[in-house]
């Protein structure tokens, strides 16, 4: 039998310890659309709360500086990004290291947290908010839930115009 003090000192460790080493992995398909003005989408991707209060933003994929077509800076249409730019993104300095990208050709895209970089989240359940807008073109809004701190564990949905299959996952 262990003595009681050792019991105890593991039991506050167990407390202490970080709540999670694990990595938080959204993969989304961008689309093939067939038209003759095809625009890449701008996305923004964040984690929220149930409540919907947003966490904290994990990708931003938008055409930043000028295009050089007399467009102006590619930073002025992230308003586009409705539900994104309301809930903070207009309050947030851009360019963001480890953020911030350029547009994705349609295809498969991958963007991938790591539990160091997500150490201040609180152990919990959330969302992934990806939202996708594009010019001429459609907005659309995918919210899959996760537990952050717990059991590796998954989600998946699918889109209906600018985004295709859409899946999250945390992994330890």
């Amino acid at each position: 039998m262990r003595p009681l003090p050792l019991i105890l000192a593991a039991a506050a460790g167990a407390i202490a310890a970080p709540a999670v080493a694990a990595d938080l992995t959204v993969t989304l398909d961008v689309p093939t659309i067939r038209t003759a003005a095809y625009h890449r989408p701008y996305v923004a991707v964040w984690i929220e709360q149930p409540d919907q209060t947003a966490v904290r933003t994990i990708a931003l994929w938008y055409e930043a500086g000028d295009t050089g077509r007399g467009e102006g800076r590619g930073e002025d249409y992230l308003k586009d990004v409705r539900t994104w730019w309301r809930k903070g993104g207009r309050a947030m300095a851009l360019p963001i290291d480890g953020v911030t990208g350029p547009t994705r050709a349609p295809g498969r895209q991958t963007v991938t947290v790591s539990g160091a970089r997500l150490s201040s989240l609180p152990a919990g359940q959330y969302n992934v908010v990806i939202e996708a807008a594009r010019e001429q073109g459609g907005r659309e809004v995918i919210r899959l839930p996760f537990t952050w701190g717990g059991a590796a564990n998954t989600a998946s949905a699918a889109g209906t115009s600018e985004l295709g299959a859409v899946r999250v996952a945390v992994t330890r």
